[in-house]
């Protein structure tokens, strides 16, 4: 069995029967855990084995584990900081912020992996324009070309731990400041603008890049489609 291409999620911290089954669906691929599959590094562990023993090739199972406000594992786990502290260090030591970046990309994947989990959705490659109410302190910095250098040294880090990065959120989020969890953000910027974010991207994908995750926001003046709807953008 081939696995599919929907990623699902979970009611809480153990596998309930009806999960076993919607698990074996061929369309699942995947699964994303949340904080309230969490209690402890020990059930996170049995919990993944579980998931992982039940098909063949092996669902692979992911979290967000960025730092800051979006770390879905806390307590058992190093608190990581938000991806603007590497931000600020790199403005500050160009070498010893992109050094700051691979070792918490490295401590975050270690830790993941610990436990059994195959990805974790970072880093946010979003440049900062002070706008966004879901990116703010999750990007790395305003400047593309930072935000490229320091993004590829914390996949590195990742990569280290044996883990695959994730780009987020293509082709960008932080232009627009509604958050796309709870309503469509619209960016009416100009192609021209538009591909000011697309750099770090095209670094990473350089080097190795494995995986994007794409935005939910809509450019109008490319697609009518949001980005993740968009066979423009998707392609």
């Amino acid at each position: 069995m081939t696995l599919g291409p929907v990623m699902v999620d979970l009611n809480g911290i153990a596998l309930e029967p009806d999960e076993r089954e919607l698990l074996r669906h061929p369309l699942v691929g995947s699964v994303i855990l949340f904080t309230r599959n969490y209690e402890n590094p020990g059930q996170l562990a049995r919990l993944v084995t579980e998931i992982h023993a039940i098909r063949s090739p092996a669902l692979l199972v992911a979290v967000d584990q960025e730092g800051g406000r979006v770390q879905r594992f806390k307590e058992g786990f190093t608190r990581l900081p938000a991806l603007r502290l590497i931000g600020r260090q790199y403005s500050s030591a160009r070498g010893e912020g992109t050094a700051l970046a691979r070792q918490l990309g490295w401590l975050m994947a270690a830790e993941l992996r610990a436990v059994g989990i195959d990805m974790s959705f970072a880093p946010c490659v979003d440049l900062d324009y002070g706008v966004s109410q879901a990116i703010g302190d999750r990007a790395l910095h305003v400047n593309a070309t930072a935000v490229g250098e320091l993004a590829v040294a914390y996949m590195l880090g990742m990569r280290e731990a044996g883990m695959a990065a994730t780009a987020k959120h293509f082709p960008g989020h932080g232009a627009v400041a509604a958050d796309s969890h709870v309503a469509l953000p619209v960016d009416r910027r100009e192609w021209t603008d538009i591909a000011a974010d697309l750099p770090p991207y095209r670094r990473m994908i350089a080097n190795g890049l494995s995986s994007v995750m794409v935005a939910h926001v809509a450019f109008p003046e490319v697609d009518a489609m949001p980005a993740s709807l968009s066979p423009h953008w998707i392609r």
